[in-house]
């Protein structure tokens, strides 16, 4: 890893609904043109737990209230170039359940590392059969397990 990276914790909610469906972001990098779809999430803020920062993230960018955060169940550790310099991101993922609903974002539609460009509920299968980029890279068969084998009792390190 590079040692000039800036570390930035952060934390995701792997959303599902009723039907196994997660809600997924699209990002774009707008310096980069770089696209990938991820969990609803981003960076904790300093004395913020990443309990708080990821429900606080879930109604930034879908507009969810009231979620009943479940446990951490992956993490990660990735490394990418963002706006002149490289961000290295400790990521915590977070299960929680809700109906299905039609996102509305309730905070801005850009952070500081890129920008929302759109959202929407996927299966496991859609992911694994999609063009798309998602992260992390193995998303839909990382969900699959999740879902057949229940949550971990400790996080899982999902790589990139």
């Amino acid at each position: 890893m590079s040692e000039e990276a800036v570390a930035r914790p952060a934390v995701r909610v792997l959303l599902l609904d009723p039907a196994d469906r997660v809600l997924l972001v699209h990002h774009l990098d707008p310096d980069t043109g770089f696209e990938w779809w991820a969990a609803p999430g981003g960076g904790v803020r300093p004395g913020e737990s990443p309990e708080a920062a990821a429900l606080r993230e879930l109604e930034e960018e879908t507009g969810a209230r009231g979620v009943e955060l479940g446990p951490c169940v992956w993490r990660r550790e990735i490394e990418f170039p963002s706006r002149g310099r490289t961000i290295r991101q400790q990521e915590r993922f977070y299960v929680a359940r809700a109906a299905a609903f039609e996102p509305r974002p309730a905070g801005v539609q850009a952070d500081e590392l890129a920008t929302l460009i759109e959202q929407r509920w996927w299966t496991a299968e859609e992911i694994e059969a999609s063009e798309q980029r998602f992260g992390p890279r193995r998303l839909g068969g990382l969900l699959r397990e999740l879902l057949r084998e229940g949550w971990p009792s400790e996080p899982v390190d999902v790589g990139p």
